[in-house]
């Protein structure tokens, strides 16, 4: 995969509301951080564009030597409802000041108003609980454990297998990389996982067969019968893309889960809290998991995770046998809270859904400019991506994608790197308190960076 260029270079300076660059790229002062790093830990740490973040507030990001970038990447679909939003510090200041930094599962206050105020966003308040934890692939680890224990516990060791589909992520545990979709990431797992099997997802590009009997074609074409499945995972969009299941096929999923008592399972890690326009993503769908797996932006800064879901499968486990060392740890807790008040108070939800109308849309036409090698567009709300090609195919082309990242990157546009099943996705995520004119901004210069790379 593409390599950003660490060797600092001139670049055309920038000076305007959202956006500052006054210094040669990557900022020649900032190349010893960078040596210290690669001598001090490993490679895989490495891989996003190299800027030395010193502070960020709002949507924006900057360095210490004076410059400043639009914020289309969150910190990875993390600060949902901003960076360093001033509510957010001030509830870390105060647990600072009450002297309160670590719990265990011990009870704290704010723990009971953060589960209670997920418990009353989820799909049936009544009938889900809320384990809180501290990272998505936690979550997604327990909701794999849930789903499995309630198939052992109710109908015995022949329900046993996790279904979830190809180039899904799922996170970089055991269990997530087993119910991933990408072999490229599992060859390190040998004689594991031989009840994680993966089925086709209905992306409408990579795979252009959307209906579900290629779900049911591919169970069967494995030789698994629905009464051996424990649970199905999907992420609410695929994180690849990102990539959305067709509304009738993620219904079709429901009842076939349904009629044959197997867990649904939907990892809103990265789509959750408004993400798409709506607080959780498979609400497009019409739709009830049985089980959610939620982290990024539910702090929209520190890390905390939780699954929600239903109380006869969150109950299987006695006092102190399900538990994380730092679940609810209070930090987090207070940021969650806060950021969760302020994506209601703030209308953040209807503020992505509105500028997803002008961001999709502006995507679309810069995509439509070069279509032989812009491959494919999908977005919702303000997340959104663009698949780079060689031209004329669908073959992934990440080093195009690359140039046109680094080239935002030099313009004072930052998005992480690029994504996808060979790195060939131009990911864009803006935090959702962006305003419209931050966001026009931002497209004029995304097109002006596809225009420079593919327009010659």
């Amino acid at each position: 995969m593409a390599k950003y260029n660490l060797v600092p270079v001139d670049v055309p300076k920038v000076n305007t509301k959202y956006r500052k660059i006054k210094t040669k790229l990557p900022v020649p002062e900032s190349l010893n951080i960078f040596r210290v790093l690669s001598e001090s830990e490993p490679v895989s740490m490495m891989g996003q564009p190299p800027v030395v973040w010193h502070k960020a507030k709002g949507f924006q990001v900057y360095d210490k030597w004076g410059n400043k970038w639009l914020d289309w990447s969150s910190g990875v679909l993390i600060t949902n409802a901003g960076h360093s939003r001033k509510k957010i510090i001030k509830a870390l200041r105060d647990l600072l000041d009450q002297k309160l930094l670590s719990t265990y599962v011990f009870v704290h206050e704010k723990r009971a108003e953060l589960t209670k105020m997920l418990q009353g966003i989820s799909p049936d308040p009544s009938n889900y609980l809320v384990f809180l934890l501290s990272t998505g692939s936690e979550a997604t680890e327990n909701c794999i454990k849930l789903a499995k224990t309630y198939a052992f516990e109710k109908y015995g060791p022949q329900k046993k297998y996790l279904v979830s589909f190809n180039h899904a992520f799922h996170g970089r545990t055991l269990g997530a990389q087993l119910a991933g979709g990408n072999a490229r990431l599992k060859t390190w797992i040998v004689d594991e996982g031989k009840t994680f099997i993966q089925v086709p997802f209905p992306d409408g590009y990579k795979n252009e067969d959307t209906s579900f009997g290629l779900f049911l074609k591919s169970l069967e074409d494995q030789g698994i019968k629905p009464a051996e499945i424990a649970g199905i995972i999907t992420e609410s969009y695929q994180g690849v893309g990102p990539n959305f299941l067709p509304v009738e096929y993620a219904k079709k999923l429901e009842a076939f889960c349904l009629e044959h008592d197997i867990v649904s399972i939907f990892d809103e890690v990265q789509a959750g809290f408004g993400r798409t326009g709506k607080m959780f993503c498979f609400e497009h769908y019409g739709i009830k998991p049985d089980l959610i797996a939620c982290g990024k932006g539910i702090s929209s800064s520190l890390p905390i995770s939780a699954v929600i879901g239903r109380k006869d499968i969150m109950g299987l486990y006695p006092p102190g046998s399900m538990t994380s060392t730092h679940s609810g740890s209070p930090l987090p807790v207070v940021a969650a809270v806060e950021s969760l008040k302020m994506i209601k108070k703030e209308k953040l939800v209807e503020n992505a859904r509105k500028l997803g109308e002008i961001l999709i849309p502006e995507l679309a036409r810069i995509r439509n400019k070069y279509p032989d090698v812009l491959g494919c567009m999908q977005g919702l709300g303000l997340v959104a991506g663009i698949q780079v090609v060689k031209k004329g195919t669908k073959v992934p082309d990440s080093e195009t994608a690359l140039k046109i990242n680094e080239k935002c990157f030099h313009k004072g546009l930052l998005m992480f790197a690029p994504v996808g099943i060979a790195g060939e996705c131009l990911k864009i995520a803006p935090p959702l308190n962006t305003t419209e004119e931050a966001l026009m901004e931002g497209i004029k210069v995304f097109e002006e960076a596809c225009d420079e790379i593919l327009g010659h």
